[in-house]
């Protein structure tokens, strides 16, 4: 397993995509990246580039939606094909066009179809095939519940899970209130970790610090952070020292924003919008001097028709260099 899954950035619909995780790497070379979820459908008929990545997000992972084996299979072995360091498979996801599609959240009460889904994929790829799971669904949240699943799903050759530990509500509540309303309960994560020392455990889900991080890695194998590191993606800087114990220095924020601009300047030459990238590093200076100058000149500039890179360096002016608020 690699270590980089020590500290993860969640995979995160609409918002994780290729840009976004291009600007997560250049403040953490350690940090585990994934993919929003991309569904087999999507992959294997659709007619979009989905699996599009660039050499420098390694390591980065796939995060796959789907419950038939032969396709997600196909798309496991696409993806190691293409470079990706790990496949994951989505038993997380509660959304109800995702239940029609049977796949996310409503696999838990499947679990020897997703033991049949990972054992289809490990056949066909080397790569590690992971799993990201809810701690329950509905009224189906015993921690027996979520034991049987496990061992179904280890015992057809997964060796780890990320946890994200709150329950799906799979009627009644939007995702976006599945992120919130379903309570936090970490212990059933340390939990399973006392239960099957052998597994990687990961655990996702309301954290939002560095130093929270640190803790659960006391009784766990790795951390996930969803929201807290799009909207305050500079905390990403201080992890390599602080999870990963790198000697390195870390980049300022205004060099990470230069670091941006050739990239910028590329996706434009390809005929790509500047608002596709601009959206991703919003929250660069959170807590700066001139953060919501910042924010602003770009969130009223970036889509206009033929916004260019002068719109940024028009952005970057507006924050002092070397002054916090």
């Amino acid at each position: 397993m690699h270590s980089s899954s020590r500290f993860s950035v969640a995979p995160m619909l609409d918002w994780t995509d290729r840009h976004c995780r291009f600007f997560h790497r250049l403040m953490s070379k350690q940090t585990l990246l994934y993919t929003e979820m991309v569904t087999t459908g999507a992959i294997l008929h659709g007619k979009g580039d989905y699996l599009g990545f660039s050499e420098q997000e390694h390591p980065v992972a796939l995060q796959l939606g789907g419950s038939n084996p032969s396709e997600l299979a196909e798309c496991a072995k696409r993806a190691e094909d293409l470079g990706y360091d790990e496949v994951n498979l989505n038993v997380g996801c509660p959304s109800d066009r995702v239940q029609n599609g049977r796949f996310g959240a409503c696999l838990m009460a499947e679990p020897s179809l997703v033991a049949e889904c990972i054992s289809t994929m490990q056949q066909q790829v080397n790569i590690p095939v992971t799993v990201k799971t809810r701690i329950g669904i509905d009224e189906q949240d015993s921690y027996s519940f979520l034991r049987t699943f496990i061992d179904q799903v280890a015992a057809a050759g997964c060796e780890t899970f990320i946890i994200h530990a709150r329950k799906a509500w799979l009627s009644g509540l939007s995702p976006k209130q599945n992120r919130d309303i379903p309570p936090l309960d970490y212990s059933r994560a340390y939990q399973v970790k006392q239960d099957y020392p052998q597994l990687t455990i990961s655990v996702n889900g309301g954290i939002t610090s560095l130093a929270q991080s640190l803790e659960h890695l006391e009784h766990l194998d790795g951390v996930m952070m969803g929201r807290e590191a799009y909207h305050n993606p500079y905390l990403l800087a201080a992890v390599d020292q602080q999870i990963f114990a790198s000697k390195e220095a870390s980049l300022t924020r205004h060099q990470v924003a230069e670091l941006m601009l050739p990239y910028i300047e590329q996706h434009l030459a390809a005929g790509g919008r500047l608002q596709h990238i601009s959206r991703h590093i919003l929250g660069l200076f959170q807590g700066c001097v001139g953060a919501r100058a910042w924010r602003r000149h770009l969130s009223e500039n970036a889509h206009k028709s033929g916004a260019g890179i002068d719109v940024m360096h028009a952005a970057l002016a507006l924050v002092p260099e070397g002054v916090s608020a």
